[in-house]
């Protein structure tokens, strides 16, 4: 049987991303699809074997499958898109020699210590110190979650889903969107703030708050009017989506005292980052009471590289295969 082939894949909400890779790692034959255009995984795996002519029966592959959704159980079904599916069942229907589900953030967990300086830009002070607690959240289609700790002489991602904690307003403007937000939720998380809709929520309650008309705005068109200041409501949105951000952060760095470093991934803020930078992120992260000294040491990042979930994946795979290969 010729050499085997390995699988890597993120599978958002939005967006799935799959390729290959080589020993050593290295990302290989990348293809982006929308999710929306498939009826299942399966249908998108399906294609991408017939694409690179991939064949189960003459090949060994192995998967590993990063994915915006728990993954503990064999059935999966998606937070933010309408699939579900058995993980057994996708192994034997696809012919795999061994299929890997992870959670999407605990892929971009592996990912952060193979990141190089320029796949990812520093916000703030603070310095990392070696072999401490690392945090990442990432706003997205969801808001996405996980942890990296330090034992037994290796790395190893903790992953979570941290994204629908409750959310806490600390001044009276966040006071009026969680009301505004709980006429609509019976719970408010991060999430509903911290995400692409999260932007298109926070918009419309301050236009109710502001007592102003309401566009129907995506995110992208309030982000584009925040940037060119064409907007003042979609400017103060943006801002209080990187304020809002800042606190939720910072939160992860007290819990984990995270002292590794606190790194912001997902698909929104890379595309905005100098109005990031200049935000209020970075004063909410560290305003923490009598804590601020506390977090003023630990450093910030925005994940630039474009595709950390698939390198996780890729990292996690590549030690999954070394481990079977010692067990033998």
């Amino acid at each position: 049987m010729s050499k085997p082939v390995n699988i890597v894949a993120d599978i958002g909400g939005t967006n799935l991303r799959i390729a290959m890779n080589d020993e050593s790692g290295n990302i290989q034959n990348l293809k982006t699809y929308e999710c929306a255009q498939y009826a299942s995984l399966r249908s998108v795996i399906d294609d991408y074997f017939e694409l690179f002519s991939i064949d189960t029966e003459k090949q060994n592959v192995n998967a590993c499958l990063a994915i915006a959704c728990p993954v503990e159980q064999d059935l999966i079904d998606m937070t933010n898109l309408p699939w579900s599916f058995s993980k057994a069942k996708l192994k034997a229907d696809l012919g795999l020699k061994s299929l890997h589900m992870i959670n999407d953030y605990t892929a971009i967990a592996w990912s952060i210590n193979s990141l190089d300086e320029w796949q990812k830009y520093k916000i703030g002070g603070g310095e990392v110190i070696n072999h401490k607690p690392i945090a990442i959240c990432g706003p997205g289609t969801g808001l996405g979650v996980a942890n990296v700790i330090w034992g037994n002489d290796q790395w190893i991602s903790v992953g979570g889903e941290g994204g629908h904690s409750d959310f806490a307003a600390i001044n009276d403007v966040e006071i009026a969107i969680l009301n505004y937000l709980k006429e609509k939720y019976s719970r408010v998380s991060y999430e509903q703030l911290l995400s692409g809709l999260g932007i298109e929520q926070i918009y419309q309650a301050l236009c109710h708050y502001r007592d102003v008309d309401t566009n129907n705005y995506s995110a992208a068109e309030i982000s584009s009017r925040a940037i060119d200041k064409t907007c003042d409501i979609c400017l103060e949105t943006m801002e209080q989506f990187c304020k809002t951000l800042g606190s939720f952060a910072g939160n992860l760095a007290l819990t984990t005292a995270s002292f590794g470093g606190v790194y912001i991934a997902g698909g929104i803020v890379p595309r905005f980052l100098e109005f990031f930078e200049e935000s209020g992120f970075r004063r909410r992260f560290e305003a923490k009471g009598r804590f601020t000294h506390f977090n003023a040491r630990i450093p910030t990042f925005v994940i630039t590289e474009s595709q950390p979930g698939l390198i996780g994946a890729s990292a996690y795979l590549i030690q999954q295969n070394i481990n079977e290969d010692v067990c033998r």
